[in-house]
């Protein structure tokens, strides 16, 4: 007799634990993180130091989320519904068929040592084809569509007295993707 497994179900999945990230309420990272080292629960928060200048002139070192409103946890198919227990646990990030989306230990290992060698900070995400403006330098204030991001950014400027356009390299954190309703402008 030859024994199937049901629909949907591995032996790997049963057993093996996985890295979800889960979605956070607004500003409460840290506060999920000391709830997971609480709860024994295998967590990891990215996060990235920058200083910051209050009104009375003082200078503060925060550690920041690097990825806003998100953590990663460590967790098999039972310990889920002990994870989204944590106050300030809204839910899980999905994938294909409902299913929590999964990390794998190599790409958490990665971001892991990655972070521990180079200073990284949050950046609006830029996609090929979005309208974008330059904050700083000597083009600051323009506007443009990003065409390329491979090697570096170029931007594409357009001259509408004349109808011309040129495109120009600049450096990433120049850029500020513009919100979608600025293209009716």
């Amino acid at each position: 007799m030859r024994y199937e497994m049901p629909f949907n179900y591995s032996l790997d999945e049963a057993v093996v634990s996985s890295w979800l990230v889960i979605y956070t309420a607004p500003r409460h990272e840290k506060r999920v993180a000391q709830h997971f080292v609480l709860r024994d629960i295998q967590h990891f928060l990215p996060l990235y130091r920058v200083q910051r200048r209050w009104r009375d002139g003082s200078t503060v070192t925060l550690n920041l989320p690097l990825f806003p409103g998100y953590i990663f946890v460590r967790a098999d198919r039972s310990e889920r519904a002990r994870v989204l227990q944590v106050p300030g646990a809204l839910s899980m990030i999905a994938g294909m068929g409902r299913e929590p989306a999964t990390l794998s230990d190599a790409e958490i290992s990665t971001l892991q040592r990655g972070l521990a060698l180079h200073h990284a900070e949050p950046h609006p995400l830029l996609a090929v084809g979005q309208r974008v403006r330059i904050r700083s330098g000597a083009l600051a204030g323009r506007e443009g569509v990003l065409v390329r991001n491979k090697s570096g950014f170029r931007v594409v400027l357009t001259l509408d007295l004349i109808m011309q356009s040129v495109v120009v390299e600049v450096d990433g954190d120049h850029l500020e993707p513009l919100e979608s309703d600025s293209l009716a402008s």
